[in-house]
């Protein structure tokens, strides 16, 4: 059966047109998309607002949504941060996991993110020892993802080294397989669905010691699948990779054949200037995360020079702790402009490419991300007239949402041509703060 939608505005990249159709068929794709249409056909669904192709999180650690606000307390620096990260690492379960992803996930779809990239190492029991499904965490976050009615890319990570050869500490037993051979072999089991794909991540040049990377690139680079890296996010790791090899982690990774257009770099934050030359040369990606890299005090990458070498952009919410990808793709703006001091590094147009198209790319759906015949049909709608949007003339939605907007301001979400989020309410989890309130709470009981 199909499905007809009117959008009042529609951001149809670049431009913002009213008045659009937008025509889904059974498979769940845009059949077509038409122009000019100034009142609702008969039996159309109704969406208000401006409608933007849905968004892509393309940097997700599910489990850290239980940190929010509870690492507030203190000072302190990365490294003080992920302690308290492992302790709640620690505590989970196939079966708690599952009720938080699918609360998180949840939380996304009313944020308008209709897919998300879950950099997922927590693998197994806490001691280390595998589950009877070796593969329960992850499966976990697979069924947590339908059931919130988003789209999932399980990005299994490898990571089987505390840092440069040093053997897994007490809380990374459970990230590591012992070889990316047995990486391998375990995430060779997962399988693609209709709303989730399987690609991989090697956690940090640290966490897989450089005679294994070519494992995870050959896995990865066989199957056509993106592969994601955390990469130079604190300059600690800089200095030790230099130690340990001679060379910058982004060299490392150049040498082992890490690097390419399927590749995503996470973060990217303390660089060189080969480094960004190595990285936009080969057209490996750059994943930035703003709202986490201002909350860990990282540093501000050098987005602008890596886009103008090549590197597309994404962005991710990553450790959450906020979730609003309106406000990452603002952040690398305004980042840049307290960085360089002038302003407009980016058109919102850019700034949403980044969100949409570019992320789904990121994500190895390159057929989301748009608002064209033959697309997925995934759509997020944001209101124009609440107290943050309300006044600029629709014709600048683009920079209403991304200069203006924030995830409180998403009205409806649609995955698949299937109403997902409905005037702000999500269709399929009805309580989604309960939901995270009950899954964070059985975590510190």
């Amino acid at each position: 059966m199909q499905v007809t939608y009117w959008l009042e505005h529609a951001w149809l990249d670049p431009e913002v047109e009213p008045g659009v159709v937008v025509e889904v068929s059974q498979d769940g794709r845009i059949a077509d998309v038409r122009t000019g249409v100034d009142t609702p056909p008969p039996g159309a669904t109704v969406l208000r607002g401006l409608t933007v192709p849905g968004l892509a999180n393309a940097h997700s650690h599910a489990f850290h949504r239980a940190l929010r606000s509870t690492v507030q307390v203190g000072s302190g620096t990365f490294w003080t941060w992920r302690e308290v990260m492992y302790s709640v690492a620690d505590r989970l379960t196939p079966d708690t996991y599952h009720a938080l992803a699918r609360a998180v996930y949840a939380e996304m779809a009313l944020a308008g993110i209709t897919t998300v990239g879950e950099f997922h190492y927590l693998h197994h029991a806490p001691d280390g020892t595998p589950y009877d499904d070796p593969n329960a965490m992850g499966e976990a976050l697979i069924a947590a993802a339908a059931e919130a009615g988003i789209r999932i890319t399980l990005l299994d990570t490898a990571y089987v080294s505390s840092g440069f050869g040093k053997e897994p500490d007490r809380h990374q037993r459970r990230f590591s397989d012992g070889t990316t051979e047995a990486w391998a072999e375990r995430a060779t089991l997962l399988k693609d669905r209709d709303h989730a794909r399987i690609g991989a991540a090697i956690h940090s040049v640290r966490a897989v010691p450089a005679d294994q990377l070519d494992t995870v690139a050959e896995w990865a680079g066989t199957r056509g699948a993106p592969l994601h890296v955390h990469l130079s996010e604190q300059t600690a790791e800089n200095e030790a990779c230099l130690a340990a090899h001679d060379c910058t982690p982004t060299r490392l990774l150049a040498d082992h054949g890490v690097l390419g257009p399927n590749t995503t770099g996470v973060h990217n934050t303390h660089l060189t200037d080969e480094d960004i030359a190595l990285l936009g040369g080969s057209g490996t990606g750059t994943c930035m995360c703003p709202t986490t890299e201002r909350d860990l005090a990282d540093g501000i990458g050098p987005a602008v020079a890596l886009q103008k070498e090549g590197s597309p952009l994404s962005l991710g919410s990553d450790s959450h702790a906020v979730i609003d990808l309106f406000e990452e793709a603002r952040a690398m703006e305004l980042n840049e402009r307290l960085r360089t001091r002038t302003r407009g590094h980016w058109t919102a147009a850019a700034l949403l490419r980044a969100a949409t198209a570019d992320g789904h790319a990121a994500l190895g759906w390159n057929d989301a991300g748009r608002i064209e015949r033959g697309a997925l049909a995934d759509l997020t709608t944001v209101a124009l007239d609440s107290v943050r949007t309300a006044g600029p003339v629709p014709r600048l939605g683009a920079e209403t949402a991304v200069f203006a907007a924030s995830a409180a301001d998403v009205r409806h979400a649609v995955v698949g041509g299937r109403h997902i989020v409905r005037d702000g309410r999500h269709e399929l989890v009805g309580d989604v703060p309960g939901a995270l309130a009950a899954a964070i709470g059985a975590l510190r009981a």
